[in-house]
């Protein structure tokens, strides 16, 4: 039985080619989900430009080609035997509105396209995906990269570091999502771990450990626990996957190599400078050619 009941896209008329809507009908179809699309039209700043009387008309046209869109999209959808409602609204705060209509519709997932904002914006704006990840209720499939509109291959990027039951909670909520998408997708499940040895030799300078020692005792430790995580989700010792390296640089280039779809990982509300900067899953965002649901 599907765990997908709803599922709510946001998009908008300009993102009418974009894959986000090609994966939330392919996994509507695959899950027997319901999907609601809402179309969110930012406030139009061109229409303080125009004289009074020209406003309503410029903007009742603008309503009208998203009305006719969206209908053609329900069109199409009810054409594949995909349940769909539709809904359009003006949003005067794009982040507030969107988490306002998770509240009231309660889907089970949100899936939007990556906003690939340039690099120097991100440094002084925080990114519309990045307040999704940070406060979103329920899982957000941001969607990236075009290979297969319902994914092949799903891959549960997990942290074993930490032993603490908050990380062990987190790390089994990301395999079950990940799993659930599989399964639903008749998808391929991988289990990754990339293990920065980097910060833990940087922790011990001073300690009297050696790289090489400190590598060795802490990569035996930390497979083990990896390891025990595979075992209890039945994952296939060839899809189990524990690499060394900085998280971002090792997922791009693990989803670069072996064609990854999706990539689950979980959110943590963090706090400081790391807040400030971003998490590792809101970096990934801009480094992988695949899409990423954050849980």
């Amino acid at each position: 039985m599907s765990q997908y009941e709803r599922l709510l896209l946001i998009t908008h008329l300009a993102l009418r080619h974009s894959p986000a809507i090609d994966h939330a009908a392919a996994l509507a179809k695959a899950s027997g989900a319901k999907l609601h699309i809402m179309a969110l039209i930012p406030s139009l700043k061109l229409l303080s430009l125009l004289e009074e009387g020209d406003r309503e008309p410029v903007r009742e046209r603008y309503l009208q080609d998203h009305r006719d869109w969206l209908k053609d999209q329900v069109r199409k959808f009810h054409g594949r035997g995909i349940e769909v409602t539709t809904q359009l609204a003006w949003a005067d705060d794009m982040e507030q509105d969107i988490l306002e209509h998770v509240r009231e519709l309660q889907p089970n997932v949100l899936i939007k396209e990556i906003q690939h904002d340039a690099s120097l914006k991100r440094a002084f704006f925080t990114p519309l995906d990045w307040h999704l990840l940070r406060h979103c209720p329920i899982p957000v499939y941001l969607v990236g990269g075009v290979r297969h509109a319902l994914p092949r291959k799903v891959v549960a990027a997990v942290d074993t570091t930490a032993g603490d039951s908050e990380n062990k909670e987190l790390n089994d909520h990301i395999v079950q999502q990940a799993s659930s998408l599989a399964q639903q997708c008749d998808a391929e499940l991988h289990l990754l771990y990339a293990y920065d040895i980097s910060q833990d030799y940087l922790e011990q300078l001073g300690g009297g450990l050696k790289l090489s020692e400190l590598t060795n005792w802490r990569r035996k430790k930390l497979e083990k626990s990896f390891l025990e995580l595979a075992g209890r989700y039945g994952v296939p010792a060839d899809r189990r996957h524990f690499v060394l390296g900085h998280p971002v640089t090792a997922l791009s280039e693990f989803a670069n190599k072996h064609q990854v779809d999706v990539i689950v990982m979980g959110r943590v509300q963090d706090q400081g400078l790391v807040k400030l900067l971003g998490s590792t899953t809101e970096h990934i965002l801009y480094q992988v050619p695949c899409s990423v649901m954050a849980v």
